[in-house]
């Protein structure tokens, strides 16, 4: 079973508002995000996981309109999602009513919840957020059923303020991967099985180093997972010499 771990797409962020450059870098996290789309359609991928924070904010209906369009092009591959601290399910959130193609499954329970897919022999669990702060660490007992084969965990957290995550607790679980989201910089918690894919394309200047997303599979042998370096642009810190007469055109 083949996945596309990705997290913390942020559609709809406008990087360094108010630059010359900053509509443009807008259009290419879109056009970032729908090269990812292309790729599990080249590659025939069974699932794409998304750890939350898809959208930057509240989605207009129109922006819902373009991702569905984009995951409806998918012939094979399933898209599980879960939403984040960014694109948490606000009450009148158009999530609750926005209808979505039908190889798309959004876990946006405010508890654990699952979508089974028999044919992959693989449980997909995971919850999403209802309001932007949740102190409670709601992974720490969030244990695999053992409804499938292979069983997963979509999260979104890592801090203080958006659930919190204790890399023993998480290890102890039992699920054979576990997607994290929140965290922009990717990394593994120890071992290669639970990993932030951190964000595929950087949103602030302090989103420096590679960016990009997983590609992983599993199998009866165990779970392998390779880090896809992907983004459009990349921030470099630059220190600069400059005189007190100096412009700051010059």
């Amino acid at each position: 079973m083949r996945f596309l771990h990705t997290a913390d797409v942020h559609l709809g962020v406008k990087p360094d508002a108010g630059k010359a450059y900053s509509e443009k870098r807008e259009k290419e996290i879109w056009s970032s995000f729908a090269n990812m789309i292309e790729l599990c359609e080249e590659k025939q991928l069974d699932l794409l996981l998304i750890a939350g924070d898809l959208f930057h904010r509240q989605p207009l209906l129109r922006e819902r309109k373009e991702v569905n369009h984009l995951f409806a092009g998918l012939s094979h591959t399933k898209v599980v999602f879960i939403a984040g601290n960014h694109d948490y399910l606000k009450p009148d959130s158009y999530y609750h009513t926005f209808k979505w193609h039908q190889n798309v499954y959004p876990l946006l329970g405010k508890d654990i919840q699952c979508v089974v897919f028999p044919d992959l022999e693989v449980c997909v669990y995971g919850l999403s957020y209802h309001r932007r702060e949740i102190l409670e660490h709601y992974y720490d007992d969030a244990t695999a059923q053992g409804r499938q084969r292979y069983e997963i965990l979509l999260a979104h957290g890592g801090d203080e303020k958006h659930i919190p995550i204790k890399k023993q607790k998480l290890k102890a679980l039992g699920y054979d991967y576990i997607a994290l989201g929140h965290i922009h910089k990717p990394q593994e918690l120890d071992v290669s099985n639970i990993r932030y894919a951190g964000a595929p394309e950087p949103t602030d200047k302090n989103d420096i180093g590679d960016h990009g997303f997983v590609i992983g599979e599993i199998t009866p042998r165990g779970v392998e997972t390779k880090f896809v370096v992907r983004a459009e642009r990349s921030y470099i810190h630059l220190i600069s010499e400059v005189e007190e007469a100096m412009t700051g055109y010059a």
